[in-house]
């Protein structure tokens, strides 16, 4: 596309306020020039490191040299996200800022809201004063919750939309409207607002559960070094939260749980966790490419987000319908490596942490999808399968992995402009049309791959294995035990 073609989706009319520049921040930069009417003179970037100054500098962005907390974060924030008139949008792409106190700022004073993940402030991940079942995503999406129970409304604040949360949700739902069509449902599409629609949906198509099924195949030019942990994303966000519990939706097909799973008494209690951290956990899971993989079973967001969504209660409130929901990540292969060789060493990390740039990577797709499984047509992958290569051409300072989350946050950004009233929500509960509309051209190839396989088939059989064979979809095949 030439400058020209690109299409203006709205105009921010006050400030733009973006906390943190590393790899996320530095791809969403220009699709924010690209796709947005804003004042520049009133775009600043906070990040406490100095290396990207000069990329800023040639944007004619300004850089604030700080790091934010929550003993300045008040002080820091309102003056910039107040500064002239208009509405401002604080663009939250940050390890280890809360994400529920800045958010709760920005809606006090009137800004709209985007962020990743729901974040805590520093030296959350890593307390071990705290119980596992409160250093969870689960634990972290209750407190969004609950703040979106306490002040229903208001402005916009758009909860954990990267590529996963984020992107993913939009995929299952149009993964469950092909599939309907598919196997030949007559049915009403349920509208953006009808969560028991889309569940009910779900639950008359006969999912079963659904993986956040992703392989990372981008390659480096030259081998990892030792004592290095390599990552095509934030390598601080990747190790915390493989270092925090394994955690899934809980379906309500489920006959067997792991030993060491625990359920949560308070909240949705849509998920459970295991007490092992999820970046050392393997699941056997399905993509285009290579076929069956195993995955990590990394926590995130979307697993218990989706899991919530599709839940079909009865008039008693009870729970009659629920998908399994989890992560099953392939990481790249020297991402894979670092994880190894991190939890070889007690699961300390390396001293050097480094996220894979366009130009050190020789070709490779980041195919990420979601994997609804247990139908009467078995499995339908439905996802991206962008390259490094189409990603070079079409948006500069990222990866394939990269252009995923900040075209989600961009697309998330368009939704919010457009709907600046819709108070705390996640991906699940916006248009996922309008949504894959802006975002879909930075995708490649969005396809979707039916397939037999089943975590029951590849296994040679040489040892004895404590399986279902009645239901290959139990959740008991599809961990690695």
């Amino acid at each position: 596309m030439s400058k020209q073609d690109y299409p203006v989706h709205a105009e921010i009319t006050g400030p733009i306020v973006m906390i943190g520049f590393g790899s996320i921040g530095r791809g969403t930069l220009p699709l924010i020039e690209r796709h947005f009417k804003f004042d520049k003179s009133r775009m600043v970037v906070i990040d406490p490191r100095n290396d990207e100054a000069p990329l800023l500098a040639e944007h004619g962005v300004r850089h604030i040299q700080a790091h934010v907390t929550k003993d300045n974060y008040k002080t820091l924030l309102t003056p910039l996200l107040t500064d002239g008139t208009g509405q401002g949008f604080c663009v939250n792409l940050s390890v280890d800022t809360g994400s529920l106190d800045l958010m709760k700022l920005c809606r006090k004073l009137g800004v709209l809201y985007i962020d990743t993940v729901v974040e805590p402030w520093l030296g959350f991940y890593f307390d071990k004063n705290m119980k596992n079942a409160d250093r969870t995503n689960y634990a972290l999406r209750e407190t969004a919750r609950q703040e979106k129970k306490k002040n229903p409304g208001g402005t916009t604040a758009v909860s954990t939309c990267g590529a996963n949360p984020g992107m993913v949700s939009w995929f299952v739902k149009q993964a469950l409207v092909n599939l309907a069509n598919e196997i030949g449902l007559k049915f009403d599409e349920p509208d953006q607002n009808d969560r028991e629609g889309w569940a009910r949906l779900m639950k008359k198509v006969g999912v079963k559960g659904v993986h956040i099924a992703e392989r990372d195949t981008q390659r480096t030019k030259h081998p990892k070094p030792l004592d290095v942990f390599w990552n095509t994303w934030s390598v601080e966000g990747f190790i915390s939260e493989g270092l925090q519990p394994a955690e899934l939706g809980w379906g309500t097909h489920e006959k067997w749980m792991p030993k060491n799973a625990k359920k949560h008494k308070k909240g949705c209690k849509a998920a459970i966790y295991l007490e092992q951290p999820g970046a050392n956990t393997r699941v056997r899971s399905w993509c285009p490419t290579p076929g069956a993989q195993y995955g990590f079973l990394v926590t995130h967001n979307e697993s218990i987000s989706i899991a919530d969504y599709f839940t079909v209660r009865d008039k008693d409130d009870e729970v009659t319908f629920r998908p399994t929901c989890h992560y099953a990540y392939h990481p790249a292969n020297d991402a894979v490596l670092s994880l190894h060789e991190m939890f070889g060493n007690g699961g300390n990390p390396q001293p050097v942490l480094h996220v894979l740039d366009e130009d050190e990577l020789v070709d490779g797709i980041d195919e990420l999808g979601v994997l609804l499984y247990g139908h009467e047509k078995n499995a339908y992958w439905y996802g991206s399968r962008l390259s490094v290569e189409e990603t070079r051409r079409i948006a500069p300072y990222q990866n394939a992995t990269g252009l995923q989350v900040s075209s989600a946050v961009l697309a998330g950004m368009v939704w919010a402009l457009e709907n600046p009233e819709a108070g705390i929500v996640e991906a699940d509960e916006m248009d996922y049309k309008r949504c894959l509309e802006v975002q879909s051209p930075y995708l490649g190839p969005v396809e979707g791959h039916y397939t037999d396989w089943t975590p029951l088939d590849g296994r040679p059989g040489l040892f004895p294995e404590d399986l279902d064979t009645k239901d290959p979809w139990q959740f008991r095949n599809i961990l690695v035990r």
